[in-house]
């Protein structure tokens, strides 16, 4: 089963394309297997990455990855970047689009067990 997080970027990427936008995203250059251009990431570590189909060759998006050959410095690059590594996808034009946190653990929701220090919830009883 793909995870929500591939849904929401694939939506996104669909919507900018289709209205005429330019999609970028915004990737922690640190994450596990981040492959960019070495000097493009800001003092974070981030580097935003314009993804629409005219500013690249070779794209490839599937439930695990984006791919595609860019243009640094005129100097062609092979970019590979993870979906867990993708901070946010929005249009350059508008701003809009949707950010991901930076410690996202999965698709798996948060613990409540007792071990985890999540408060019960209050529940209903009958009362003779």
């Amino acid at each position: 089963m793909a995870a929500l997080k591939t849904h929401l970027l694939r939506a996104v990427y669909d919507w900018a394309v289709e209205n005429g936008f330019t999609p970028q995203i915004v990737v922690d250059t640190k994450g596990e297997g981040v492959r960019v251009p070495a000097g493009h990431a800001d003092d974070a570590g981030r580097i935003v990455l314009n993804i629409h189909p005219r500013a690249l060759q070779g794209f490839a998006f599937d439930d695990s990855w984006i791919r595609f050959t860019a243009r640094f410095g005129g100097t062609p690059f092979g970019v590979e970047v993870p979906l867990a590594a993708v901070l946010a996808i929005y249009a350059r034009e508008n701003g809009q689009g949707i950010s991901f946190p930076a410690d996202e653990g999965g698709d798996q929701p948060p613990e409540t067990g007792p071990e985890s220090g999540a408060r019960k919830r209050p529940g209903l009883r009958v009362v003779k």
